[in-house]
């Protein structure tokens, strides 16, 4: 190692980073971005609108132009690109929702230590309601619109006449499955709250009479219907390795012979130490539930192989987060 690397500097950059996430996190929590638009007000204007602090205002938007979402000239501020693209309301690529899931993360985040030490999670309300559950599944919303309209041209569903979507939150897999697949038709099971969401996702592309709701806890309950794919994308990192076992056993068993399943998820290599995202995805499930982790691709093959899963491979897919598809049949 040189001297330049065994520099602390890098440590501390490390350290310190979360300021940046927190300017970016207060800046889309005060809509800033929708605020800016088009126009270049001036920061006096924009404190007005808000409400707030001219000094503080000023320093949180000469923060994010220091950060590359704004522009400065003069005294007026203006969008960049970027930010006018996913940060402003007025888009429809908005991605302020998962931002605003990150900053509802905070809190279990600073006791990690905590949750390392006790293994349980440490997250003070484990139920969402209002609009940290609106964060929530409208972020996995923007999550999957950045993921699955290239991945769904990958997942070959020819012939297939009906899939599950288990877990499926917002039916984001279910519309994007359907667009790709004109003679397939989609169920999106989840939990009974997440249906106004999902209903209002799935009318906004037109697909009402193709894409239907079913309410259930699949931890707990049994899946109504009978179909010839799953798709279980982003559901197994939540649950204990037993879990995960029941739920792939169940959407196994919901399968016509033949039917193929599909598992989307954040894998890690077999060692467990990489790569980056993954692993550290573990350790929010770490704060956050009792029993979820990111797995690797041995562990999600033996689920189904247990399972009575044939022919299973891994898809040449990978994910900007390090996601990967393994896939089935039945």
């Amino acid at each position: 190692m040189t001297e330049k690397e065994e520099n602390p500097g890098s440590l501390i950059g490390i350290s310190g980073s979360y300021w940046k996430s927190f300017v970016l996190q207060a800046g889309v929590k005060l809509d800033l971005f929708t605020l800016i638009g088009d126009e270049e007000p001036e920061a006096d204007h924009i404190a007005g609108k808000l409400n707030g602090d001219p000094r503080g205002v000023s320093a949180l938007l000469n923060a994010l132009t220091a950060m590359g979402l704004l522009e400065k000239h003069g005294d007026r501020y203006a969008n960049t690109p970027l930010s006018k693209k996913f940060l402003s309301k007025a888009s429809r690529r908005y991605v302020g929702y998962i931002i605003m899931h990150h900053h509802n993360l905070v809190d279990a985040w600073s006791r990690l230590d905590q949750a390392v030490l006790t293994g349980k999670p440490v997250r003070k309300d484990r139920i969402r309601t209002g609009q940290e559950r609106e964060n929530f599944l409208m972020g996995m919303f923007n999550m999957a619109m950045a993921t699955a309209p290239g991945l769904v041209r990958q997942v070959d569903l020819k012939g297939r006449r009906h899939l599950l979507d288990l877990g499926g939150g917002p039916g984001t897999y279910a519309i994007q499955f359907c667009l790709k697949n004109p003679g397939l038709k989609a169920t999106v099971y989840d939990l009974p709250t997440t249906r106004p969401f999902a209903e209002k996702t799935i009318a906004g592309f037109g697909l009402s009479a193709r894409v239907d709701f079913a309410p259930g806890d699949y931890s707990k309950d049994g899946i109504p219907g009978t179909y010839d794919a799953a798709w279980l994308s982003h559901i197994l990192h939540g649950m204990s390795p037993q879990s995960c076992q029941t739920v792939i056993q169940k959407a196994a068993g919901v399968l016509s012979p033949g039917g193929r399943i599909f598992v989307h998820e954040f894998i890690l290599e077999d060692t467990l130490a990489g790569p980056l995202f993954p692993a550290l995805f573990s350790l929010n499930m770490l704060v956050n539930t009792d029993g979820g982790r990111s797995y690797s691709e041995e562990q999600i093959r033996g689920m189904l192989a247990k399972a009575g899963i044939k022919n299973i491979a891994r898809m040449p897919f990978t994910g900007p987060t390090e996601s990967g598809v393994l896939m089935g049949e039945r």
